[in-house]
């Protein structure tokens, strides 16, 4: 009797800590969907907007008061994007094909569910994904450092203060969902799953690509750790990058240029740059224009990326290889092709799905009095700062 209520038991403890783990990423996206609404549309009403941009070609309706703010506010910048590909498909040389493909083949599927509305129907993808995102998270961190830690972790990626664009119709809580399901699968040796989650995130975005490499070093671990099988590993991984090659012959049929998703990014004037002289130049321009406009938009970026670059030393240091590639890898493209005019404009929003970065916090958070509590107020702060300037149109994308 005894033996038979041992898994029996461990089955019923299972279950409890799933639940646990679910119901605690459940209550931080419903906090987060509804303080970041209110925040939106008080912005709205506080702050004049500047005018939008035009080059996507995507029809804004006016600014007019009425609670659809609550679901227009966040009609912003890159989504305008994504939602002219969902329902209008790509154009040749408009630069749309930097936006990768599968967010907005979400948007064109689910829209006629939802009665033919893009907007809404990119919100829900997104907001699902997010969810998912932060389950992955959870069980993910919970693997590597225990539930306590995997608890602050996800609590600090939805304070992050880029996290509202996982709340927004952009790709980004997509990626995140993928991303991270990828390195789940990757650690637990399911390889398939691993493969095509990585390569899902490759036609999602394309630092998808990245995935390649902390796959294949995962592969090769678990060979020297245990002598596990490498070849099929390998393959899985190498199929990440089916995904960005789908795109781009996608191109070459479409247009007759392959690479149009990599020369096209010269639209946004990004120049190839050593890393530290990003680091650089970006310090030099927060400080010098210190209290002067727009030297505060140069001054947010640095507080937001610099401090957790930190963290990822951190990473290389304690964390599982694997995620000290994937956090390093990611990292470093968008340091190596700044915008020189602001060398880390949109960098804070790529640091969404490098969850070890948060690892960094969580850990240290629970071995030091008051350091949960700080980072929630200054990230929150940041946050909600940042999420007002979004809505109104100001210069953070």
């Amino acid at each position: 009797m005894k033996t038979d209520e041992r898994p029996e038991a461990a089955a019923i403890d299972e279950r409890a800590r799933i639940r646990r783990g679910v119901l605690h990423c459940l209550w931080v996206f419903l906090g987060a969907r509804v303080g970041l609404s209110i925040v939106a549309v008080a912005a709205l009403a506080l702050i004049q907007p500047l005018d939008p941009p035009v080059d996507s070609g995507w029809a804004l309706q006016p600014l007019t008061p009425g609670w659809h703010n609550w679901v227009t506010a966040w009609e912003r910048f890159d989504a305008l994007w994504f939602l002219r590909i969902g329902t209008e498909g790509y154009t040749v040389g408009d630069g749309s094909a930097v936006f990768f493909p599968l967010f907005p083949l979400l948007i064109r599927g689910f829209s006629p569910v939802l009665g033919g509305h893009p907007l809404a129907a990119a919100i829900v993808v997104g907001n699902l994904a997010y969810l998912g995102g932060l389950i992955a998270t959870y069980f993910l961190t919970e693997g590597e450092w225990g539930e306590a830690a995997a608890r602050r972790a996800v609590l600090y990626l939805a304070v992050f203060p880029a996290a509202f664009f996982l709340l927004a119709p952009y790709s980004e809580p997509v990626f995140l969902l993928l991303a991270v399901t990828s390195l789940w699968a990757a650690r637990r040796s399911r390889w398939a799953v691993a493969g095509l989650c990585g390569a899902l995130a490759a036609a999602t975005r394309n630092l998808g690509l990245v995935l390649v490499l902390p796959l294949v070093f995962e592969a090769w671990h678990q060979r020297r750790e245990r002598g596990a099988p490498v070849l099929g590993p390998l393959l899985w991984s190498a199929a990440v990058g089916l995904g960005t090659l789908a795109y781009l012959l996608f191109w070459q049929v479409k247009a007759g240029d392959p690479l149009a998703p990599v020369t096209f990014q010269t639209q946004w004037q990004r120049e190839l740059t050593f890393p530290l002289e990003t680091l650089r130049a970006a310090t030099e321009q927060a400080f010098s224009w210190f209290g002067q406009f727009p030297g505060g938009y140069h001054f947010l970026d640095w507080l937001v990326v610099v401090p957790i670059l930190g963290a990822g030393v951190w990473v290389a240091l304690r964390a599982r290889p694997m995620f000290s590639i994937y956090v390093w890898a990611t990292l470093l493209v968008p340091l190596s092709y700044p915008f020189p005019p602001r060398p880390l404009l949109s960098v804070p929003r790529f640091l969404l799905p490098l969850i070890p970065l948060f690892w960094a916090l969580a850990v240290w958070s629970g071995k030091r009095r008051g350091v949960h509590e700080a980072v929630l107020v200054v990230s929150g702060v940041l946050l909600g700062v940042m999420t007002a300037l979004f809505v109104t149109w100001h210069h953070v994308f």
